[in-house]
Order: structure tokens, then C-alpha cells, then sequence
């Protein structure tokens, strides 16, 4: 089964050819970092118009890198949440009309199972019941993968995603957007251990998180520096700030495993790229006895072939919609 699947739910606007939910015969995306590092964050309006100049020949040329016709498509499979809500609109309008033009079933996809189901396609043997720690711009959330469309929330963040935070904290430290890789590089320039930063607990909420202490930590340090004319470790403040972020996450992604009894951990989201991160989680799992899942850093970011790899399991479980399917900013991953 051959779907074609789109993904706008941010600055990428991605279409991907999947095979049977696991094979990739394309994957084409077209980024607007370049031009939203301008103004050090995503323009909505701006992202949302630049969607709209793109993705019909992305979709061309996805299904030229595939190899494939129109004739080939079974389906059609969109973001429908969250996101950015003129962004998400795009692709979803576009989709319904590819679908309705086709003659083939439209099946929405939550943005994060999306995010999870990249791990089914670097690793074929993984199926659920497994544990996921889904970690984006956007989402900060620990997920029980009961099966391909049965999931759980566990813990999530109460304010701030961890990615939103990185990129707040580069912005401060003088670095390009976005600012994931930027930090993680300048992090390994330093071990760390000079800025005591805060590690959010929410009460009576254990495997729940909170990062807006965090990030206004580093506004606050990197202020207080300038005011006082002393010289700011940068290298330093990177490193512990990816660390704190990691001390937060891996301890309650392996006690949200224990409770479960989950035996299996999959990362998922642009944060999951993070080297500090990934470290603590390999040690944490080697430790533990737990099996690992870390997606290649090509499949961490946004890109259609995830939408596409949950869209073949949303299919299998019947979930097709008509041509009223709307957009959301928010929506529940168990939803």
C-alpha cells in the first residue's frame, strides 16, 4: 500500500511516498529555517504563505523521487494536529483535494504519532507495546504505545516544550535559529558543572515536567552578565542547560517505564537529536536492562515519511475521514 503523506505543521512543508508503513520510496522537504532565522523564530504568516508556494510541486516531486503515478497512490495521509494552525491548514486543504481528486481514502495523522512512528521506519523489528519519550519544539510528552493507535499520556510538560526552550536559550547566547544544533555544538566545547540551574518538580504530578523556570534562568544569568560587565561562559552555560533539560526527561521517561513495566524506550522529536540527551538515555537504558530505540538524526526533525508511517496503522484501524476534516492547533495524542 503506497501513501502519499504531507506534513505543515511548522517552517518545514514535507511530502513523502510510504510503502506498507515501513518503506521509504520518497521523502522530499522543503525548510524555511534560513528565512525565520531573520526574525530568530517561525512567523506564523510567513510559514504559513511559504507552505502554500511549495507544496504542490513538492508533491510532484515526491512522487517523481518514488518512482510512482498518481495511479499509484491507495491513499492520502495529512497532519491534522497540532501546530501551527494557518500552517496545518495548508497541507490539510491540500491533502483533501489530492484525496478527493484521486478518488482515494484521507486519513489524519496527530503530528506526534508521527513523530513516534519515524522509529518503524529506521527499525523494522519494533513494534508496541514499547514507551515513548516524544520531545519537539512544540511537545514535551511521555507516551505509553499500547498499540499503533492505542497511546497513552504519562507525563507532559506544564508550560514550555523543551524544544521552545533551546531555542529561547541559543537566542540569548547569541546563536542562530533554530537553535538545537547550534547549543549541542557549543555544548561540547565545555563539561560543565559552573551555572546551577533549576529542576522543575510539579507536585502530586511526578512524571509531569516544567522548563519556563528553566529558560528564564538563562535569560536572567545572561542579563545579570551584561549588567555587571562579566564575561558569560558560554560553552558552559550550554552544557548545563542541555544537562538540565536531560536530568529532567531521562529520569522520569525510566520511571514512567518502570511503572508501566515497558521493557522498550523509543525517542521521538527534534530534541531527540541532542547528543547530551541521547548519552543519558543510552546509560540510563544500558543500566536498566531496557531496549533503546534512538531515530537517525535525518528522521528527529519534521518530514513526511513519519506522517505516512502512522498513516498506514491509522488506515489499518479504519481511521479515514471525509472532506470536512479540520485543522487543530491542539489536539490529544490519544485522541
Amino acid at each position: 500500500m503506497k501513501i502519499l503523506a504531507f506534513e505543515s505543521s511548522c517552517d518545514e512543508t514535507a511530502v513523502a511516498v510510504v510503502e506498507d508503513g515501513r518503506t521509504v520510496l520518497s521523502d522530499a522537504i522543503a525548510s524555511q529555517a534560513d528565512m525565520h532565522a531573520l526574525y530568530g523564530g517561525v512567523v506564523p504568516e510567513i510559514a504559513s504563505r511559504k507552505h502554500v508556494e511549495v507544496i504542490c510541486a513538492l508533491a510532484e516531486q515526491a512522487l517523481r523521487d518514488a518512482g510512482c503515478t498518481r495511479q499509484d497512490i491507495d491513499a492520502v495521509a495529512v497532519t491534522y494536529a497540532p501546530g501551527l494552525i494557518g500552517a496545518v491548514l495548508v497541507g490539510v486543504s491540500f491533502a483533501k483535494s489530492v484525496a478527493c481528486a484521486l478518488n482515494v481514502p484521507l486519513i489524519p495523522v496527530h503530528h506526534v504519532r508521527g513523530h513516534i512512528a519515524a522509529n518503524y521506519l529506521a527499525f523494522p523489528e519494533l513494534e508496541p507495546p514499547f514507551l515513548a519519550l516524544a520531545i519537539s519544539g512544540g511537545n514535551t510528552l511521555i507516551v505509553d504505545v499500547r498499540d499503533y493507535t492505542d497511546m497513552e499520556i504519562l507525563g507532559s510538560t506544564r508550560d514550555d516544550a523543551a524544544g521552545e526552550c533551546f531555542d529561547k536559550a541559543a537566542r540569548v547566547l547569541g546563536l542562530p535559529y533554530p537553535g538545537g544544533a547550534p547549543m549541542d555544538a557549543l555544548a561540547q566545547q565545555s563539561q560543565g558543572g559552573v551555572y546551577h540551574l533549576p529542576h522543575a518538580h510539579v507536585d502530586g504530578a511526578e512524571l509531569d515536567m516544567s522548563f519556563s523556570g528553566l529558560k528564564t534562568a538563562v535569560v536572567n544569568l545572561a542579563h545579570h552578565a551584561q549588567q555587571v560587565g562579566e564575561e558569560l561562559d558560554r560553552a558552559a552555560l550550554a552544557r548545563d542547560f542541555a544537562q538540565a533539560v536531560s536530568d529532567t526527561l531521562v529520569p522520569r521517561a525510566m520511571e514512567a517505564a518502570r511503572r508501566t513495566g515497558r521493557t522498550v524506550i523509543a525517542a521521538a522529536g527534534g530534541v531527540a537529536a541532542n547528543s547530551i540527551i541521547r548519552g543519558d538515555l543510552e546509560r540510563a537504558c544500558r543500566e536498566a536492562g531496557y531496549k533503546l530505540y534512538l531515530p537517525p538524526l535525518r528522521l528527529c526533525g519534521d518530514n513526511g515519511a513519519m506522517i505516512g508511517a502512522q498513516g498506514y496503522y491509522e488506515y489499518l484501524a479504519g481511521h479515514t475521514v471525509g472532506m470536512d476534516l479540520n485543522a487543530y492547533a491542539t489536539r490529544d495524542i490519544s485522541e
